[in-house]
């Protein structure tokens, strides 16, 4: 048996389907998973589920082999985005679930997203994982199979916490929505529909070879369509999930990209008027200072935490956060919803939001003080460069300026900030900038790109 160790990454198991991740390393997963579960003394039936890439159903099979063959029953969930797997963790008698997801990678990736309870498996779980595979040592039994249909459950689930949708008027909302021919196209329009929003859909065909554009929200020219609908169509906004629906990109009525960090402004803003100040929002690193303000101003505790979304649901959970969220559009609710990141339950949820205040995305966020900032910056090096870099930018910022280094280093300027962190999922340096002017904006990114050009990276 020869297994890569670098498929085995810090959220998740992802590779290149034929070269680095075959039906073998499937197998031997559900094996090495059911191993772990045995270890930890947890015993009974695991969820299964699958988007909808070409190379998922063979993987199943293989991992679905591999888990019953050490005795574990699976309840197959069929195709589905990764939320209702999550969701069926809470709706079936299961101890754990497997996700078969490439997420935003490219169609020739896939991987899974696994968890043990309701929670992700991660960091060193995963490296666990990994030695019980390779230790080769597994239960053995005759576990059974059986299927469970999610979708329609989920739908109602939704529709009953926050539709049906509609202006104070009456009026209903227009929103167009891209699914990216992504897994998010099995579930989004009958959602959608449910929620008596006129919707406009893009791509819903599933397709998982992506033949549109690629169901990546963070990228500006995957949004594109999405942009263009909303401007021909008069649309209030427009979401668009990624490609197992997970995260969401979202565009105002003007057609004007609203990135994570706004978005989770109108999220903030809302429960912490409902619910009470006070409680703290939790927000990755590479989130704009402007949402810093706007929690303190709305009165909650913002908290910057590690980028991930094993990571900030941890942290949501120790803290006992009724929401967070990523700059990359990983939106976390557990005030009316499960602790998990869904794209799916963002979108009505942000729907709620502007159906109820009567007002458009961009009148609600038009208090908000502009910073400059650019988008989140992929700076190309490979696994060993990324964080031997890293290791040596903490120290040297350290001596010059007040730095935050819960996740890479972010450079705190006075009118600005600088952010490099090492990608847990790519071989990539990721950086992003903001100032109060694009000119300050410009010279705090030549500081911090300088040194990287000093250290032979080139950005």
């Amino acid at each position: 048996m020869s297994i890569s160790p670098t498929i085995f990454r810090q959220y998740d198991v992802r590779g290149i389907v034929g070269q680095d991740l075959t039906e073998e390393v499937a197998y031997n997963l559900g094996r090495g998973y059911a191993t772990l579960l045995a270890a930890r003394g947890i015993h009974g039936a695991v969820a299964v589920g699958r988007d909808n890439r070409p190379s998922g159903t063979s993987l199943r099979h293989a991992l679905v082999r591999g888990l019953t063959e050490c005795g574990l029953d699976v309840v197959d969930i069929g195709v589905v985005p990764t939320p209702l797997l999550y969701w069926a963790l809470h709706h079936e008698p299961v101890v754990g679930g497997i996700q078969i997801t490439g997420s935003h990678n490219p169609p020739e990736y896939n991987g899974f997203k696994m968890c043990v309870g309701t929670g992700s498996l991660h960091g060193a779980d995963i490296q666990t994982l990994y030695r019980c595979i390779v230790a080769g040592t597994h239960p053995t039994g005759r576990g059974e199979v059986r299927h469970a249909e999610v979708i329609d459950r989920y739908v109602r689930d939704i529709v009953t916490r926050i539709g049906p949708i509609a202006h104070p008027d009456g009026s209903r909302v227009r929103v167009v929505y891209d699914c990216g021919n992504g897994a998010g196209a099995l579930v989004a329009p009958q959602l959608m529909a449910a929620l008596g929003v006129d919707g406009v859909g893009l791509f819903t065909e599933s397709d998982g070879t992506f033949p549109n554009h690629h169901p990546d929200p963070t990228v500006p020219e995957n949004l594109a369509d999405c942009i263009a609908a909303v401007r021909a169509s008069g649309a209030e906004l427009g979401v668009a999930f990624d490609g197992d629906a997970d995260r969401i990109g979202v565009v105002d009525g003007q057609g004007r990209i609203i990135w994570g960090d706004h978005i989770l402004i109108l999220y903030a803003r809302d429960v912490l008027a409902r619910t009470g100040v006070g409680q703290p929002i939790i927000f990755d690193v590479k989130c704009s200072q402007a949402l810093t303000d706007a929690i303190a101003l709305a009165g909650g505790t913002p908290v910057m935490w590690k980028t991930g979304h094993s990571l900030i649901k941890d942290k949501m959970k120790a803290m006992d956060a009724p929401i967070a969220g990523e700059m990359s559009g990983h939106m976390f609710f557990s005030e009316g919803f499960y602790g998990h990141d869904d794209a799916l339950y963002a979108a009505a949820r942000l729907l709620r939001i502007v159906a109820d205040s009567g007002r458009r995305i961009d009148e609600l966020l038009a208090d908000v003080p502009p910073f400059v900032a650019t988008p989140e910056i992929r700076i190309d090096t490979d696994e060993v460069t990324k964080f031997a870099v890293m290791s040596k930018a903490v120290p040297h910022f350290a001596a010059t300026h007040e730095v935050i280094d819960v996740d890479g280093v972010r450079v705190l300027f006075g009118d600005g900030w600088g952010l490099l962190r090492a990608s847990n999922t790519q071989p990539v340096i990721v950086a992003r900038y903001e100032a109060r002017t694009a000119e300050r904006l410009a010279e705090i990114r030549g500081v911090m790109e300088d040194w990287l050009q000093s250290q032979g990276v080139t950005p």
